[in-house]
């Protein structure tokens, strides 16, 4: 038998239709993969083997009575910010030591009531704070990717550098991801996968440890494009437990797979034509211009003038918020508790110890902002920043562009311990440079491997399109991964 692990979610879906396959055999496959390369890779906090194949032996009895769901048997890795009933859910934190909750996620019981199988919890930068999944408590995921002739480790990117990670070296056969400010488009292009990030509303936050409430989204990372459509389906859907999920009929993906892209206009932006960018990311876009153009698009030049302010103003909102929701995390109700003399003792000592730096310090960043005499000067500030960007976007739609495309990060995967980003946090946030702009105005955004670095490392190129037309998002990148073809790690774990 062929190794099962090297289907995608398609193929897979198929053979176990047609009974050439069990679920209980694919489960028990990525099983075996896991406690192969998960000491290696780190890619998963804590594995559910008992439960994945109990959920596999159920979906085999419903494929056999004909009752198949649209995932029916596909075993996936779940990203550790994603409530699971019983199940570790930590956000890779120690502040949240020792915490299984009694509910599940809207999205993960979505997939799960279309029979997608629970392999375990993946490895992420605590809280989703980070580009690298170094800040992680549970230490850094390394990516299955290497450079040529070198054996140094490199990060996965993040938050969902696990996520990423485990779907590039097959150890699950798609995964949930979350994208604040790139945290899904960024370590699927450190790994030659593709990430959407949907738009803000498409799947319901409910059961999702909250990070920046109002520009979280919770979205797929998966091995190609058609994977990835398959995955947001079952993903997305209004919720009445999350007022800010949109009641808009979920599409089928799929179907806009493969349809012709004549008709359609494609936006480049020169504001994305960053000072000091790679040749190489600059060859990378004209050559995914071209194949799209080959493909019947036209191609415009368009303007985004308030890009340049998109990140530091980001960098205000996200921590303000992030200020606000992890407020709730002091030591009284569940996770971790260190005494202290009194309970403000215990608080400080608790956070103190539960919290990590990079969190601490936005955390500090965003109390800063939103404190008596700085709310107007930053936070205000940032507010009407992140209006004039959204209008920018309605601007060139309203023109009749259909869809943008723009680099997807500013290099390849850099090395873990990096000594420049260690020692300059903010040429870690340049990380998001290309993608903050989507999550501030709450658009979609596909990240799809577009070819290799010299030193052999993907990269990827970035699709924004419209609010809720993740269809041409779908449509346009399977041009350009028809073009450009799939990238598989060489394998060395």
């Amino acid at each position: 038998m062929t190794d099962l692990t090297a289907l995608t979610i398609a193929e897979a879906r198929d053979q176990l239709k047609a009974k050439a396959i069990t679920a209980t055999e694919l489960t028990g496959a990525y099983i075996q993969a896991i406690e192969n390369a998960n000491e290696a890779l780190n890619a998963y906090i804590v594995t559910t083997p008992e439960k994945a194949l109990q959920m596999a032996e159920a979906s085999d009895a419903r494929l056999a009575a004909g009752n198949a769901g649209a995932l029916e048997g596909i075993p996936l890795g779940i990203k550790d910010l994603f409530g699971t009933e019983g199940v570790h859910t930590q956000a890779a934190s120690h502040i949240l030591d020792g915490f299984k909750p009694h509910y599940e996620s809207t999205v993960t019981a979505n997939l799960w009531a279309d029979g997608a199988v629970m392999l375990g919890k993946l490895n992420m930068d605590e809280f989703a704070m980070g580009s690298s999944n170094e800040s992680s408590y549970y230490g850094p995921v390394k990516n299955p990717w290497r450079a040529k002739g070198s054996n140094a480790d490199l990060v996965p990117g993040g938050s969902s550098g696990g996520s990423a990670a485990a779907v590039a070296a097959r150890l699950c056969a798609g995964a949930t991801a979350t994208d604040t400010g790139g945290s899904i488009r960024q370590p699927a292009a450190f790994t030659g996968t593709v990430g959407i990030k949907p738009t803000y509303g498409r799947c319901s936050r409910w059961g999702i440890v909250a990070f920046a409430s109002s520009l979280d989204q919770a979205g797929p990372i998966a091995r190609d494009v058609r994977d990835a459509a398959i995955l947001l389906k079952s993903m997305a859907s209004v919720d009445a437990k999350d007022t800010t999920s949109v009641n808009i009929a979920v599409p089928d993906y799929e179907t806009a797979i493969g349809k012709p892209l004549a008709g359609l206009k494609i936006g480049i932006p020169k504001e994305y034509r960053v000072d000091g960018m790679p040749e190489e990311i600059e060859k990378l876009w004209q050559q995914g211009i071209a194949w799209l153009k080959d493909a019947g698009a036209s191609i415009v030049d368009i303007s985004l003038p308030h890009t340049t302010y998109a990140l530091p103003a980001y960098y205000i909102v996200a921590p303000a918020e992030a200020s606000s929701n992890l407020a709730r995390y002091d030591g009284v109700r569940y996770g971790l508790r260190v005494p202290g003399r009194d309970i403000v003792d215990m608080y400080e000592k608790t956070r103190a110890t539960g919290f990590g730096d990079e969190v601490k310090r936005r955390i500090m960043i965003g109390t800063y902002v939103l404190s008596a005499g700085y709310y107007d000067a930053y936070y205000l500030q940032a507010q009407k920043v992140r209006t004039l960007i959204k209008k920018d976007f309605e601007d060139v739609f309203h023109a009749g562009v259909d869809a943008i495309l723009t680099p997807a990060t500013p290099s390849a995967a850099f090395g873990i311990a990096d000594q420049d980003m260690a020692a300059d946090p903010v040429k870690m946030y340049l990380n998001d440079i290309f993608t903050v702009t989507v999550n501030m105005a709450g658009l979609p955004g596909i990240a799809v491997p577009a070819g290799l670095d010299a030193r052999g490392l993907p990269l990827g190129l970035q699709l924004i399109g419209r609010p809720f037309d993740e269809e041409t998002l779908f449509q346009t990148a399977y041009v350009i991964e028809q073009a450009a073809g799939k990238f598989n790690a060489p394998k060395w774990w």
